[in-house]
């Protein structure tokens, strides 16, 4: 096109020329001045490239450094106007939805994915409004209709002779009646989505939308979607009595009291809530030097099918009366396939997990810290841990 309009500019002058009784310029000059005009040309084309070149990289410079600055996170995405988003997360693989309001259809993509390039796939979608409404839809012309709350007439408009249907949020048009809008139920829909389930516990279907319950024991926490373990005995809804200590479990709680032992050869004292105190023995008792100084009680709340190895507790003198400590688990059956003893120190032993427990359970381990001095007991001390597991893993 630049070159039709330079010959035409030069026939022009030619015209011009010869009418004023001038030669026209010769083939030679006319070769030389299109000559010019290419270069000028091809100077602007190159500089044209190299701009695009310069504004393509700082595009992606730009890009590149707001993802960086996000965290590893897509960039919040919001719902376009008159329509609302289903889900939150913003990590790659994490997917959202939309929904147009009523009177409104969808153009574009109803889903995105954030991608591991922490963009959005797709363009963002619109929510176009219907030019006309009519009421003449066959669902509400249809005479003694009764339609549950999971089932509602739709909406019909009229655009240039073609007739469009929508639903209201959380509803969808029917495969078999167009006029007519279905439930669609998001529990089922998003169970095993890229973005996880709707509900970390239970999800309940609702007419146009979902909700999250919990078991007994659990809230629903401020997202809508996890549960949070209700603590009895901070709100004093439980029935224990006062020579009782209440203890908090998942889902639930527990009244325990600690009663020092009865033996033959000794007595105790309860020196606090947790923990009895053997009291001296006298001259004449051999036995009595052998049974517990003490004997302590702590108590444990844990989730089901805790991951092991684990340690649970731990037992340690600060003064040491002889030269050996010796750690042992008194325990037998259940205990004994769940747990070890075993040193992590001089003064350390430590009561270790070895296998899942399936919940609800109640596990009880016993483990001696035994004194010793050039192979002669001076002093046992019991720790007795209860473990109280919950039916439930979160």
């Amino acid at each position: 096109m630049i070159w039709m309009h330079a010959i035409i500019v030069f026939l022009c002058l030619c015209s011009i020329h010869t009418a004023f009784g001038q030669d026209c310029p010769s083939r030679q000059e006319m070769q030389s001045s299109l000559k010019q005009v290419q270069k000028l040309v091809s100077a602007h084309e190159a500089a044209y490239l190299q701009s695009l070149r310069t504004l393509r990289k700082k595009l992606n410079l730009l890009q590149s450094t707001a993802a960086k600055a996000n965290n590893g996170t897509c960039l919040k995405l919001d719902a376009p106007a008159n329509s609302r988003k289903l889900g939150r997360a913003q990590t790659p693989g994490h997917e959202v939805h939309f929904i147009c309001d009523p009177g409104y259809e969808l153009v574009g993509a109803e889903s995105r994915v954030c991608l591991e390039s922490l963009t959005w796939s797709g363009q963002q979608p619109t929510c176009r409004a219907f030019v006309t409404m009519t009421n003449t839809s066959a669902a509400l012309s249809a005479p003694s209709v009764t339609l549950g709350s999971f089932v509602r007439p739709s909406r019909c408009t009229q655009v240039q002779g073609t007739t469009h249907c929508t639903c209201d949020p959380g509803y969808t048009i029917s495969g078999r009646d167009s006029t007519t809008c279905i439930d669609i139920d998001e529990c089922e829909l998003f169970h095993m989505g890229q973005a996880g389930r709707l509900c970390l516990h239970s999800c309940v279907n609702t007419p146009g939308g979902y909700r999250c319950s919990c078991p007994s024991g659990y809230n629903v926490t401020r997202d809508g979607r996890n549960c949070k373990d209700i603590d009895e005995c901070a709100t004093r809804l439980t029935n224990c009595t006062r020579d009782q200590m209440c203890i908090n479990t998942y889902g639930g709680f527990q009244c325990v009291r600690v009663d020092c032992p009865r033996i033959r050869n000794a007595t105790y004292s309860q020196t606090s809530p947790l923990r009895c105190e053997r009291n001296p023995c006298s001259v004449d008792n051999k036995l009595c030097p052998q049974a517990p100084n003490s004997i302590s009680h702590h108590y444990l709340s844990v989730v089901s099918n805790l991951s092991a190895p684990r340690t649970m507790f731990r037992v340690s003198a600060l003064r040491p009366m002889g030269d050996t400590l010796r750690f042992s688990l008194l325990s037998r059956g259940q205990a004994r396939r769940h747990f070890i003893v075993q040193r992590s120190d001089r003064q350390t032993g430590q009561l270790v997990l070895v296998r899942p427990v399936q919940g609800p359970a109640v596990l009880e381990a016993e483990v001696e810290m035994s004194e010793l001095d050039k192979r002669v007991l001076l002093a046992r001390y019991i720790t007795k841990v209860t473990m109280f597991i919950s039916q439930y893993e979160f």
